[in-house]
C-alpha cells in the first residue's frame, strides 16, 4: 500500500489549504498535524469536515507562531531549537540537560494534539525530522507500540556505508518498539533522481510512505498530474489508519 502523506498541516494558512485542495481530489492520503502554530485550530476543523487521517508532525526545530501555549513550553521550546539548530549533529547526541525541555515538549504538544482532534494521532513523525533525535528517541517518551516514521529509504550506493549503517541501526530499534512501514520516500527526492517508478513497485507489495510538501510548487504539480493519476490507478493508497 502507498501513504502518501503530506507535512506540515496546520502551520500556515497556505500550507494547509494546499494539502487540503490535494486531499479533496485523491492525490493525498494522510496529513501530519502541527500544534501550537499559526494555523493549528483551523486545520483542524477542515481535517474534522473532511475525514482527514491525521498525524502529530513534532516539533522541537521552529519558532511557535500559534497565540495560546503554555509559557513554560515556550521558554523550552527555545532551549531545543537552539540546540539542535547549532549544530547539524545535536540531534545524534543525547543531552541530559536538556532531557526534561524535550519531555515536556512532547507531551504538550501530545496533549494539545488531543484536546484539539479528540483522539490520538494516527501515527507520529517530525519537522526536520527530529522526532528520530536522540533525546526523543533515547527517553523513550513516545509510548511503544505507535506507528512512526522510519529514516529515508534509499537505494544502494546513494549515501555512504557509515550512513546506511547509522540509518539501519536507528530502523532496526525503532522496529523493536513502534510500527513502521517498510519503506519511506521523499516526493522531492523520488522526482530529482526519477525514482518513483521503483517506489511503485516497492508498493505493491510492501508497505510504502511517501512525504510531500503540496506548498511546494514542483510537488503540487505533480500530485495534480495526470501522470501521478494513473500510477495511483495501478496501486492500493490509503492512510496510516489502515496499516
Amino acid at each position: 500500500m502507498l501513504i502518501i502523506n503530506a507535512d506540515d498541516w496546520g502551520r500556515s494558512v497556505a500550507e494547509t489549504d494546499a494539502a487540503l485542495g490535494c486531499y479533496q481530489e485523491g492525490r493525498i492520503t494522510s496529513v501530519s498535524a502541527m500544534v501550537f502554530m499559526e494555523d493549528s485550530e483551523r486545520a483542524t476543523e477542515l481535517a474534522k469536515e473532511n475525514d482527514l487521517d491525521v498525524g502529530l508532525h513534532l516539533n522541537f526545530s521552529e519558532a511557535l507562531t500559534g497565540r495560546n501555549y503554555p509559557v513554560e513550553l515556550g521558554e523550552y521550546h527555545k532551549r531545543t531549537i537552539r540546540y539542535l539548530m547549532g549544530n547539524k549533529y545535536a540531534q545524534l547526541l543525547y543531552n541530559p540537560i536538556l532531557r526534561q525541555e524535550f519531555a515536556f515538549s512532547y507531551q504538550a504538544q501530545a496533549r494539545e494534539f488531543v484536546r484539539l482532534y479528540g483522539k490520538p494521532p494516527s501515527h507520529i513523525d517530525g519537522h526536520h525530522h527530529l522526532h528520530l533525535c536522540a533525546n526523543i528517541l533515547l527517553s523513550k517518551i513516545i509510548p511503544a507500540g505507535m506507528k512512526m516514521r522510519r529514516n529515508f529509504s534509499f537505494w544502494p550506493g546513494e549515501k555512504s556505508p557509515l550512513n546506511r549503517a547509522y540509518r539501519a541501526l536507528v530502523d532496526g530499534w525503532l522496529a523493536r518498539r513502534y510500527q513502521l512501514t517498510d519503506y519511506f520516500f521523499d516526493l522531492a527526492q523520488c522526482l530529482q533522481g526519477k525514482k518513483l517508478d521503483r517506489m511503485a513497485t516497492l508498493a505493491k507489495s510492501n508497505n510504502v510512505e511517501l512525504m510531500t510538501h503540496p506548498i511546494v510548487r514542483m510537488e503540487s504539480d505533480y500530485l495534480m498530474s495526470n501522470q501521478f493519476q494513473a500510477m495511483l490507478q495501478r496501486l492500493e493508497i490509503g492512510g496510516y489508519a489502515l496499516v
